[in-house]
């Protein structure tokens, strides 16, 4: 009969957890570790040599490091009876270097320190994987154009040699706009209307058209520049036209005469255009290595920013009244911040590379610009810091274009390896600026009808 002890001593046995036979993922690691690295050494006894651990015996003299018997047995023992020995000496601490010794080591480690805590200190994580990749066939490897622009509807459209593209956004879908028969009379410019309804295009045929994107119809074209039309910017009716013939035009589509203004400052061409958020600059980047300021009436510049190459990359900060980011080609390989009011370089930045378009976000606190030789890349930086957050590669040739998605988180890029790729690059605005915006209902109204 069983007594009451061994009912306990067995409950006790049985209360005891059972170790799974199941090794945990350290355990297997730790596994892993010392069948690839090894035990731990245990030297054998018997194959010591001896005439060290005697010398240690025969009193303190053996301890005096310029004792010759000493060095002699070191040299003995552990040099393979080496006489001369690379030992110079046997001190407490290393000997103090040269002046003119340099330890690369020492600082190879303080840049990682210092580039670990500038990561503490950012950022925010940013995906470098596109978040689609579409083709694009036939864009052309131009430096000089800008084919690419993303409505306020959230459409796409994009020129591919002689043709238009629209992709939706929204669905995915692709419509065709408009095709030539002729590869030579190629899409030069397009730009959306800010109500997205209406897309101005460019061509090499040196004419401004525009398109019903709805109807899927052109419904004007204006004449009147001299050679091709390399870019386009929108002031609420008011289209503007860059030329190759160094002349600007102001077109009213709202009328029958619609050429209103000329500005006439640059010597070569015409590869950049925006509009301040306020419309009442606009800012142009030409072949000439200038940026030129103009206001709404005068026909001279109000301020002329050189540069040491083409000016293409322009920007204007949302936020900031009279901000304003360029960026220049591969002799230049900057971004600048000029302030518009005084004429003031704010800020400037070297990038390495070719600097092909900016994007900032809806806050003005971080942009996104894109480059050339040789990383091809699109990089991120923080403001007015000019801290790089991510660089963000994939695109094997210079990315020539990039558009912002209307919510403003995400940034198409458009490069010569004929590839549209489409990055999570900000992030979501916060709601109080989401009333901050440029096309008030006044402005919405005025945009009636174009003829």
């Amino acid at each position: 009969m069983t007594n009451y002890s061994d009912l306990c001593e067995i409950d006790e046995i049985m209360s005891q957890p059972v170790k799974s036979s199941m090794p945990t993922r350290w355990e297997r690691k730790s596994r892993e570790r010392s069948v690839q690295n090894g035990c731990r050494f245990i030297p054998n006894r018997n194959g010591v040599k001896t005439e060290l651990m005697t010398l240690g015996n025969h009193g303190s003299e053996n301890q005096d490091p310029d004792n010759k018997k000493y060095k002699s047995v070191i040299a003995k023992t552990i040099l393979d009876g080496d006489a001369s020995s690379k030992i110079l000496a046997y001190r407490q601490k290393a000997p103090k270097p040269s002046e003119a010794h340099h330890n690369k080591l020492r600082v190879l480690y303080a840049s990682n320190r210092e580039n670990v805590r500038v990561r503490r200190q950012q950022f925010r994580h940013i995906n470098s994987t596109p978040e689609r990749i579409l083709d694009a066939p036939d864009l052309v490897n131009d430096y000089y154009i800008n084919v690419l622009s993303w409505s306020s509807r959230n459409t796409l459209a994009v020129g591919l040699g002689p043709c238009i593209y629209l992709w939706d956004a929204s669905s995915g879908g692709i419509q065709s706009l408009y095709e030539g028969e002729n590869d030579e009379d190629i899409i030069t410019s397009i730009e959306f209307m800010h109500d997205g309804n209406f897309l101005a295009v460019g061509t090499s045929n040196k004419d401004v058209q525009i398109w019903d994107v709805n109807q899927q119809k052109q419904v004007r074209s204006m004449q009147g520049h001299a050679a091709r039309v390399g870019s386009l910017a929108w002031n609420n009716h008011i289209l503007s036209s860059g030329s190759r013939d160094s002349t600007i035009f102001n077109h009213d589509v709202r009328i029958a005469n619609h050429h209103v203004h000329t500005y006439r400052g640059h010597e070569q061409e015409i590869c950049g255009l925006t509009w301040s958020p306020d419309g009442t600059q606009l800012a142009s980047g030409g072949n000439d290595n200038m940026c030129n300021v103009w206001d709404l009436t005068n026909s001279r510049p109000v301020h002329t920013f050189h540069h040491t190459a083409a000016v293409k990359a322009l920007a204007w900060n949302p936020t900031q009244k009279s901000l304003l980011a360029t960026g220049a080609g591969t002799s230049d390989r900057h971004i600048r911040f000029f302030n518009t009011q005084s004429g003031n370089l704010v800020n400037s930045v070297e990038t390495d590379s070719q600097v092909c378009s900016i994007q900032w976000n809806n806050e003005g606190k971080e942009l996104v610009s894109a480059h050339g030789f040789s990383k091809n890349q699109l990089s991120v930086w923080k403001y007015p810091t000019m801290t790089k957050i991510a660089d963000l590669t994939g695109h094997t040739e210079r990315v020539l274009h990039t558009a912002k998605s209307p919510d403003g988180t995400m940034v198409c890029s458009a490069a010569a390896d004929e590839s549209l790729r489409f990055w999570k690059v900000f992030e979501a605005p916060s709601k109080k600026r989401s009333s901050n915006s440029h096309v008030t209902t006044a402005h919405k109204s005025s945009l009636r009808q174009i003829r």
